[in-house]
């Protein structure tokens, strides 16, 4: 399973950006796709996840700002972060809990991240 992360950029406060999050390669199902972030100095830390079944969760220094959605059709995740603040400024990783093959056990897959940088 390979993740694509794209969509990031600069931004100034208050603006909005959709990132998406495409998988490929050999995928049996995906059960869950999740949106981190890790800002310079800090550790990694989870913003959204999103279920097969649609079932979301937020971080709550993103909660009424973010919207993790997914096109199942087309294996993409997408994160639409609107009222940025220069704190939400980092790099955004996918992660998907996936099944590569019916013969495999499912694992953790990360995609390479991408910049998102929001202006004051």
């Amino acid at each position: 399973v390979q993740l694509q992360a794209s969509g990031g950029g600069l931004v100034q406060a208050g603006g909005s950006l959709r990132l998406s999050c495409a998988a490929s390669g050999r995928i049996f199902r995906i059960n869950a796709v999740g949106w981190y972030r890790q800002a310079p100095g800090k550790q990694r830390e989870l913003v959204a996840t999103i279920s097969s079944g649609a079932i979301t969760n937020y971080a709550d220094s993103v909660k009424g700002r973010f919207t993790v959605s997914q096109d199942s059709a087309k294996n993409t995740v997408y994160l639409q972060m609107n009222s940025l603040k220069p704190e939400d400024t980092a790099v955004y990783y996918c992660n998907a809990d996936a099944k590569p093959s019916y013969y495999t056990t499912s694992a953790f897959f990360w995609g390479q991240g991408t910049l998102v940088t929001v202006s004051s």
